[in-house]
């Protein structure tokens, strides 16, 4: 087994198929610790993964917070984690600098092999005795042109990111997480769906008198030059080292905000925060950095006869709050599931049931998230919302559940999760509203 990247997904992947006893080996063209642009969160959903992979001790330097404080037009609510059946009632925050490293080591010490300053530079055409001649390219989708698989391949040609040469490594199957701008993932075919919503981010770190703070903070009114709502939100994330991480995220599926500056919006954003956070050009930590992040499953296909694509290079972030780290852990989790499953003996057919299986735990989560994200997309809308949202706790206790997965259904299921819980949501909104979002 080979996995192309040892972020979230790929490191997860890689510790649930070594766990299993499966020969794993990992590629990641960075040496850890090393910096990765992110918001720092680590949401319930997070938590439980890494308890689930015995790593909640390692996290003993990080700071743990209780909820959310949320701002949006002259209002502030401080809403705690809701209580779970699955889920604990906190998160932490870490920089990606120390994570992860921290679950590669995990994945190493489960077993798998991991070469670091090592990057996977193209795939490796399938032999006639690999994946069979017929998925040397992939598949093309009549009129869409978009793959109806991923090709498969032998292995990758990966090049030693010190001395600069190249060698092969062949695989039965390979898993592709090598981030947002996945090179691999594009040359086995995959593709963004253009209609599905595009996050951009930036952030920065600064130094802050709160940087223990218990809660992180989401701001639901951030504004262009002109000083018009723009749909995405500013967020003020505590680290408990004396620094805060502090970032603006714009979601978009119109064309009218793909033009919009980041730069400009953040530099108004921490101008605009409660002054006891002390957020300056002084007390800044250094420039700002960001990029896109394709949401709700955007690109694939997801698999094909014996490749994979998880986490970000499949756009697995959450469309609702920008999340991606607990989706990385999750996908690379599903991902070994059905890989187990293959090398067990079902073969191809177990890798496309990996489509299954991300249909059942996020289609009609992330399908509703689709439809919110465009809903405010239209800024008398995104007003209306959250203008009145902010006038009720219980509205904003609902709608933190399904911002952040943390649903409760009677029955588990995705369709389940993403329906009850816009049902619940709609009874607290007026009828027109309702009907809009249901339909």
């Amino acid at each position: 087994m080979l996995v192309i990247g040892a972020g979230p997904s790929g490191s997860s992947c890689a510790y649930w198929l070594a766990e299993a006893g499966w020969d794993v080996v990992v590629v990641e063209k960075k040496q850890f610790p090393r910096e990765k642009t992110c918001g720092d969160g680590l949401t319930p959903r997070a938590v439980r993964q890494l308890q689930d992979m015995g790593l909640e001790d390692a996290l003993t330097g990080a700071h743990r917070y209780t909820g959310l404080r949320s701002f949006g037009w002259g209002r502030a609510l401080e809403l705690s984690w809701p209580a779970h059946p699955v889920f604990p009632s906190y998160g932490y925050t870490i920089t990606r600098h120390d994570l992860d490293g921290i679950v590669a080591e995990r994945a190493a010490k489960a077993g798998a092999t991991v070469h670091q300053h090592t990057e996977a530079v193209a795939p490796i055409p399938p032999d006639d005795g690999d994946v069979g001649e017929a998925t040397a390219r992939p598949r093309v989708r009549g009129g869409s042109g978009r793959p109806r698989a991923l090709a498969g391949c032998a292995g990758a040609v990966v090049r030693d990111v010190g001395s600069n040469e190249t060698s092969e490594i062949k695989a039965r199957y390979i898993v592709v997480a090598d981030g947002s701008n996945s090179r691999i993932g594009r040359a086995l075919g995959s593709a963004r769906e253009r209609g599905y919503p595009l996050g951009m981010a930036l952030r920065g770190y600064y130094r802050s008198p709160r940087h223990d703070d218990v809660f992180i903070e989401s701001h639901l009114d951030i504004r262009d030059e002109q000083g018009d709502a723009v749909p995405g939100y500013g967020w003020i994330f505590p680290l408990g080292d004396g620094r805060v991480n502090v970032g603006v995220g714009l979601l978009s599926t119109d064309q009218r905000w793909k033009g919009l500056n980041t730069s400009r919006l953040m530099e108004a954003f921490v101008a605009g925060v409660p002054t006891s956070w002390d957020l300056s050009p002084e007390t800044s930590c250094g420039p700002p950095t960001g990029g896109k992040l394709p949401m709700s499953l955007a690109v694939g296909p997801h698999s094909g006869p014996n490749t994979i694509l998880i986490g970000d290079a499949s756009g697995a972030i959450n469309p609702f709050n920008g999340e991606g780290i607990a989706y990385g852990y999750e996908t690379g989790r599903l991902a070994a599931a059905s890989l187990g499953a293959a090398l067990a003996g079902e073969g191809p057919a177990a890798l496309a049931d990996y489509e299954r299986r991300l249909t059942d735990f996020y289609g009609e989560y992330y399908r509703v998230g689709r439809a919110f994200v465009k809903l405010i997309s239209n800024p008398a809308t995104l007003h209306w919302c959250v203008s009145i949202g902010m006038r009720s706790e219980t509205f904003m206790k609902e709608l933190l559940r399904i911002m952040a997965n943390l649903m409760r259904p009677a029955n588990p299921g995705g369709a389940e999760i993403g329906y009850d819980a816009l049902v619940r949501i709609a009874e607290l909104m007026p009828e027109g509203l309702a009907r809009t979002l249901l339909h």
